[in-house]
């Protein structure tokens, strides 16, 4: 397994949709598995596909962040289908380096994706699973945390990264 490099915001990939995995390979294993790796590394709770710059439809996430195997979740070609309840909380990305900002998200989502054999899987998440859940389907849209905010605490978050940007931070 190899640490791969987290792609920053204003990256277009971070951006752009991705495309649905066809083939369920090793290739595909072995990118997971690398995913999962940076991950745990960095440390972080939740990485998507285009986050270490791939454009493929795939999401790892472990609330334990490596603390408990049972806890790993491999998704490919997720999919919110029922989103309930509304709540705003904290949140972070590795994507945008120390930036937390409050971020509505569903309290409870249900989720259809496939396993890295092509099997069909269903998730109830609840709390900060759904809002795990919710913010790695997002970046599989192209849809970044900033996107879900009021324009005020965007361009606020735009600001403060462009200063970093510019004093060589970010």
């Amino acid at each position: 397994m190899a640490i791969l490099d987290i792609v920053k915001y204003p990256e277009p990939v971070l951006m752009e949709p991705t495309s649905a995995v066809e083939e369920f390979d090793d290739e595909l294993r072995e990118l997971a598995a690398d995913m999962v790796a940076t991950m745990h590394a960095a440390p972080g709770i939740g990485l998507a596909a285009p986050q270490v710059g791939r454009s493929e439809r795939l999401c790892v996430l472990d609330l334990s962040v490596g603390d408990d195997e049972a806890e790993l979740m491999v998704l490919v070609n997720p999919r919110v289908v029922e989103e309930h309840g509304n709540v705003k909380d904290e949140e972070g990305c590795l994507s945008f380096p120390d930036l937390m900002i409050i971020v509505p998200r569903p309290e409870r989502v249900v989720v259809e994706a496939q396993d890295l054999d092509g099997n069909p899987i269903r998730i109830e998440g609840e709390e900060l699973l759904a809002r795990c859940l919710h913010h790695e389907i997002d970046h599989l849209d192209g849809v970044l945390f900033i996107d879900r905010v009021s324009p005020l605490k965007r361009d606020l978050a735009r600001r403060k990264i462009r200063r970093r940007i510019q004093a060589q931070d970010w």
